[in-house]
């Protein structure tokens, strides 16, 4: 194993100066990174994904994340009135969040929260040099739902060692569109994934997949990319989110290589404890 450093890719609105110290981690054998939030602008989205349409996924949440004089842009999921979900590797070290509610356009939300760093819980385990228990929490005020704006579902807690390998899922976001690309996109986009098994991903990423992630293959270079961090993954026939996008290869993300997820399973304990909501 080699020992490499991983930098992150979160840009200034403005300069580009990158907002992130470099990572050193421990991977095999293609050394991943971190999707780490990008700029604003219109040339990105979920590489090789679909334009979604209004309302079709009303429990996407869109992050404005402030950092000092710099802003960028990750993801996230409805999962009640006053609650959205998302990476601690987008909230980590943030001063403040515009969260944008029942966008498809990403100019355009229906609702828009403002909240400073004292309404994000960010887990106690977060690790960002192993990317361990990459979750967190944004207290929003209360939202009203509507046809644009509601929560998602989250699995029931007998559903704990449920692997979904083979099973169809939907990834949704605002990330880059392609590896060239510095910049977020201004429609919401999707991809349809399929989930594989952790044996499998740690042929890419070694020991950075533990038991609380969940992994994806990129056929025909269908993934997420920078700023779809956060957002959420959902099984296609329950709708039932189980993953929210953590990191991918720094090879790049168009490279048919896996895409890693936070497994909401692991943490349905967690989420009960901070904000009550439980199935």
């Amino acid at each position: 194993m080699k020992v490499l450093v991983v930098f992150a890719l979160a840009l200034a609105y403005a300069s580009g100066s990158a907002l992130r110290a470099p990572f050193e981690v421990n991977v095999e054998p293609e050394f991943r990174n971190v999707y780490m939030p990008v700029v604003d602008g219109p040339d990105g989205r979920i590489t090789n994904g679909h334009d979604a349409s209004a309302d079709q996924f009303p429990y996407q949440a869109g992050l404005s994340l402030k950092i000092g004089k710099s802003s960028a842009w990750c993801g996230g999921s409805v999962i009640g009135h006053e609650w959205i979900l998302t990476a601690a590797h987008c909230t980590d070290g943030v001063d403040s969040v515009d969260v944008h509610l029942g966008s498809t356009v990403r100019s355009s939300p229906k609702v828009k929260h403002s909240v400073s760093k004292d309404h994000i819980i960010i887990h106690a385990g977060w690790n960002s040099k192993t990317l361990a228990n990459d979750i967190s929490l944004i207290r929003i005020p209360y939202t009203d739902f509507s046809d644009a704006i509601r929560a998602v579902e989250l699995p029931r807690l007998e559903s704990h060692y449920s692997t979904y390998v083979n099973d169809e899922v939907v990834a949704s976001g605002w990330g880059r569109t392609s590896d060239s690309s510095s910049s977020v996109a201004a429609h919401l986009q999707y991809a349809d994934m399929r989930i594989i098994s952790n044996d499998a991903c740690r042929k890419t990423y070694g020991l950075t997949i533990r038991s609380s992630n969940i992994c994806v293959s990129t056929p025909a270079s269908v993934s997420t990319c920078n700023g779809d961090s956060g957002g959420p993954l959902v099984l296609k026939d329950s709708k039932e989110q189980i993953g929210l996008t953590s990191f991918g290869s720094s090879a790049g993300c168009e490279k048919e290589l896996p895409a890693a997820f936070t497994r909401v399973t692991s943490y349905l304990d967690w989420i009960k404890d901070h904000t009550g909501i439980s199935r």
